[in-house]
């Protein structure tokens, strides 16, 4: 009697899980069958409602004359001993610096750039194959500034009386613009202007049309200077000072924008 209620009971179980593999295999084929019609467009269900986009790149550039240059000056000074170097590298820099000042330059534009006092030697020849140390034979002070010249007007003869008054190494100079928010703004303008012509030529190329605007993006890095060459003949210093040539300044921009697509 035992036995048999324990036959009834698997039998029972066995049904069961029949029952349960029937209704899961059934309900994975109409799954499958309802994945394969799509949406009726030709389009299968696993893009079903997926929007269609285009994806641009727009440049943009725009130029104003600089206001402002940035030298980098330095006056180096050579002595038997660090004292005496140090000593005649202050003296002229501290004459350059109130010429600087004289001339107009705020303190705010002056700027201490570098600073160094290195010792100099003398390498023996060494042909006969000695080990002959170097000798030391005296020390260097370079002391370095930044300058900020906002009337470039003097540009010329404030880097003449610099070198007078002691100024002997440095050339480095950059023209730049104090403000230059406003010419930014207008690459910005022109960079998404010119995404939107790019995006319609493509939309009109694949024939569909232009929908929203689904995101702009600039592209992380802060637009710089960059010098271009135009007509210098006013642009010269007089002639009894450094002649200098401000030229142009470009700010580029570049923006990634994404459109909707009407079909």
């Amino acid at each position: 009697m035992f036995s048999t209620r324990i036959a009834r009971t698997v039998h029972v179980a066995a049904i069961a899980a029949a029952l349960t593999g029937a209704f899961v295999a059934a309900a994975a084929a109409q799954e499958s069958t309802t994945a394969g019609k799509g949406d009726g467009k030709g389009r299968p269900d696993g893009i079903r409602g997926r929007q269609a986009v285009i994806k641009v790149s727009g440049e943009g550039r725009s130029t104003s004359a600089p206001d402002m240059a940035i030298l980098q000056l330095s006056v180096v000074k050579d002595a038997k001993t660090a004292r005496e170097a140090l000593d005649a590298n202050n003296k002229a820099m501290a004459d350059v610096l109130s010429a600087l000042k004289q001339a107009g330059i705020a303190e705010r534009d002056l700027q201490t750039s570098g600073f160094s006092i290195n010792p100099q030697y003398h390498y023996p020849p060494n042909n006969d194959g000695g080990n002959r140390p170097p000798e030391l034979v005296g020390y260097q002070v370079v002391n370095g500034v930044g300058v900020r010249v906002r009337d470039l007007g003097q540009l010329g003869e404030i880097l003449d009386k610099s070198v007078t008054l002691g100024v002997n190494q440095g050339g480095g100079i950059e023209f730049t613009n104090d403000k230059p928010d406003a010419v930014i703004t207008e690459a910005r303008k022109a960079a998404v202007a010119d995404a939107i012509n790019k995006a319609k030529v493509l939309a009109e190329a694949a024939g569909v049309s232009l929908g929203r605007v689904i995101e702009i993006a600039e592209q992380p890095s802060r637009p710089e200077p960059i010098p271009v060459v135009r007509s210098m003949a006013k642009e010269f210093a007089a002639a009894d000072s450094v002649p200098m040539a401000t030229g142009e300044n470009a700010y580029n921009v570049t923006v990634n924008v994404t459109f909707a697509v009407n079909q």
